[in-house]
This record gives structure tokens, sequence and C-alpha cells, in this order.
């Protein structure tokens, strides 16, 4: 059954309640214009859920004069939203991929991780959907993503690790052979 997404007004009902929750006053001047204010900042966080990884990897070029080796896009910043305890986490992504015959504009790479990021996530499976994508949109030989973030549920709750950061990565194709796995993690290091 399709469920019809809430009005503003029943998100705002929900943000006051929400307040209340944690012992705040909802009405209370610094607070009143907080729920529109969260709409206006979860429309930026989460609008991954509205952009097409395929638009985004539609525009390729061939005119590349034979180029068949790995391309790089690494250091990409990113912060995503952890959804298990609706807290941040941020970091850096390395995305590369050896071209069958065509090649896409860096800045679709940086797309791609922001549309992935901007989405309620896990880091594991946010590593694996943009290596995925790529894949399955640039029919390349093979692609690597490597993801390092710190996350807000690990230093601001629970255990209290400031500063440990979590790597995942994603191996396709030709990166799964040693030799190629290698040089993008040597790649990624400078």
């Amino acid at each position: 059954m399709d469920r019809l997404p809430p009005t503003p007004e029943e998100v705002r009902a929900a943000l006051h309640v929400m307040l209340r929750a944690i012992g705040e006053d909802p009405d209370r001047e610094g607070l009143v214009d907080t729920p529109d204010r969260v709409i206006r900042s979860w429309t930026e966080i989460f609008a991954g859920y509205g952009q097409d990884p395929a638009a985004i990897l539609a525009t390729t070029f061939g005119d590349v004069e034979g180029y068949s080796e790995m391309i790089l896009l690494r250091d990409i910043p990113f912060s995503s939203m952890c959804e298990h305890h609706m807290m941040p986490f941020n970091g850096l992504a390395h995305v590369a991929y050896l071209p069958a015959e065509r090649v896409v504009g860096l800045s679709k790479l940086a797309r791609l991780v922001d549309c992935y990021s901007r989405r309620l996530q896990i880091q594991e499976r946010m590593t694996r959907e943009v290596a995925k994508a790529i894949m399955l949109h640039l029919h390349p030989l093979g692609c690597g993503v490597v993801l390092e973030a710190r996350h807000g549920c690990m230093t601001c709750r629970g255990v209290k690790k400031e500063g440990a950061i979590m790597v995942t990565s994603a191996l396709e194709g030709d990166f799964q052979n040693p030799a190629t796995r290698a040089e993008f993690m040597a790649l990624i290091r400078g």
C-alpha cells in the first residue's frame, strides 16, 4: 500500500513532540521556528532520495584516445546520517574505475557519492551502492570504492571514541585482482 508523505504541518507537529520529549519547551523564543529550520535542513541533508544515479552517470565521453588505465578521484568529502541513531558521519571517499571504452566527468563521481551520502545510511551499504552504480551504469572493467569516516554515534554517545575512523571498501571486476587492488590502495595513499 502506497503511503502519502506527511504534510509539512504533520512534520512540524512531530518535531514539536520530539522537542517536548527531550524536555524542551517548543514554544520558547529560541525554538519556535526550529521545526521549520529542521524541515529545511532535512531537505538538503536527505536530497539523495530525489537523485537518480543513472542520470548522474548518463553523460560519458568516448574520445579518450584509447586511455585504459585507472581513473581515481580521491579525497571526496562527504557527510551522511547514520540510519541507526540519525547522527552524522563524515569522511572521505576514494572512487576509481578502469574504463572499458568510455569515461565519465570527474564531477559525476563526486555527485554519485553525494547522491548516496545524502540518505539515511550505513557506511558499508553506501560503499557498495557507489561501486554497484559505477559497474551498472559505466560498464567499466572494474571499480574500487573506499570510504573513511568518523561517526558521531561513536564520538558523542556510546563508547565515546573520538578520532576513530571506520574504513570500508568495495572492489568489483578487475579491482579484485591483487595487482590492481594494490595499485588502487597505493594511489589512495598518494
